[in-house]
C-alpha cells in the first residue's frame, strides 16, 4: 500500500484544480488532475522511487525535473525510458518502476 500522507514534505503548491484523474503505480492506484506530470502526481502521493539505477540498484526519483537528466525514467504504458517529470498525466495510466535501461534490457538478457 502506498503511503498517502506525505512525510517527505512534498506537496502541491496550490489546491489541484481541473478534473480528477487517477493513475496505477505498480499496481495501486494514484490522484492526479489534468495539467500534472506523472512525477508531480506520484510525489505528491508520497512515491519516492522511479527508477533503479542500472550499476549500483538504488533508488531514483528524479533530479532536474526538466527532462533533461535521466533519474525520472520509468515504464508508463508499457514503455519504457519515459521521463515522469515531462509526461503529462492521463487517465488509466499505467505506471511501473523501471529496473536498469528499461524493457529492452530485459529483452536482451532473457
Amino acid at each position: 500500500m502506498i503511503e498517502q500522507e506525505n512525510r517527505h514534505g512534498a506537496r502541491r503548491l496550490n489546491e489541484p484544480s481541473g478534473v480528477a484523474l487517477t493513475l496505477t503505480y505498480e499496481g495501486n492506484p494514484i490522484p492526479a488532475y489534468r495539467g500534472d506530470t506523472v512525477a508531480t502526481a506520484l510525489l505528491a502521493a508520497g512515491v519516492r522511487v522511479f527508477k533503479i539505477t542500472e550499476v549500483a540498484g538504488e533508488p531514483r526519483a528524479g533530479f532536474c525535473y526538466s527532462g533533461r537528466c535521466s533519474d525520472c525514467l520509468m515504464i508508463i504504458d508499457g514503455q519504457a525510458n519515459r521521463r515522469a517529470c515531462v509526461t503529462p498525466v492521463e487517465d488509466g495510466m499505467d505506471v511501473r518502476i523501471q529496473h536498469g535501461l528499461g524493457a529492452a534490457e530485459r529483452e536482451v538478457q532473457s
